[in-house]
């Protein structure tokens, strides 16, 4: 049985909240009936927290004695821990690998300063806006016939899907999917699902619970 921890900051300000990536790593958890607990971790940054995660981030995990961090690599961990986040067969873990690959390295490579770009309210009627625009619908155009022919990315739902729903899942916070309806479809299949439901749950709770530490302190 594995032995699972999975490390998040103990307090973020809100509008973060329900998408800080340990959203992602609980989503897996709960896919898949793991059981673990879950640590905080300050926003000081310090040797304890750069010795897991050596850019300060979260999440990471550990596994008894292995530390893993960065959300793809600790899903691809999960995914050889449980058929229902990653195929046992070799074309099955091959399709998930590179889909995982995709939605980090092609899409949410071109998704995320786009989105941080509406995040912070920046201007769009300048060049710098229109290069990032342009980047993420060329990504998208060719996202959208794929999602378009199957309901999951390698065949049964996997950590494939787990990321690049997530990645997606921004971007349509921002509307940024009302011309690629088949993306926008794959989002709400991903969001519809329970574990997605729990997972999103229990870390509003968890940044809700530091709020009234943080009002009693």
């Amino acid at each position: 049985m594995p032995d699972l921890t999975l490390t998040t900051f103990d307090w973020v300000p809100p509008p973060p909240r329900g998408f800080v990536r340990d959203l992602r790593v609980r989503w897996a958890l709960e896919e898949a009936a793991l059981p673990y607990r879950v640590a905080r971790v300050s926003g000081d940054k310090g040797p304890a927290h750069l010795a897991h995660q050596p850019f300060g981030q979260v999440p990471w995990l550990t596994d008894g004695d292995l530390s893993i961090f960065e959300t793809g690599a600790i899903l691809l961990h999960l995914g050889q821990l449980s058929t229902k986040l990653m195929p046992s067969d070799p074309r099955g873990r091959s399709d998930t690998t590179e889909w995982v690959f995709a939605a980090l390295n092609s899409v949410e490579m071109a998704s995320l300063p786009w989105s941080m770009s509406q995040f912070m309210g920046h201007p769009t009627d300048t060049a710098a806006w229109k290069f990032v625009d342009d980047f993420l619908k060329l990504r998208l155009k060719h996202l959208e016939p794929v999602l378009a022919g199957r309901e999951w990315l390698a065949g049964s739902f996997s950590v494939a899907d787990i990321l690049m729903s997530d990645v997606l899942r921004v971007v349509d916070g921002f509307d940024g999917l009302a011309d690629s309806p088949a993306c926008r479809a794959y989002v709400a299949r991903a969001k519809g699902r329970p574990a997605f439901a729990k997972a999103h749950a229990d870390q509003m709770a968890h940044f809700a619970e530091a709020d009234k530490t943080r009002s009693n302190s």
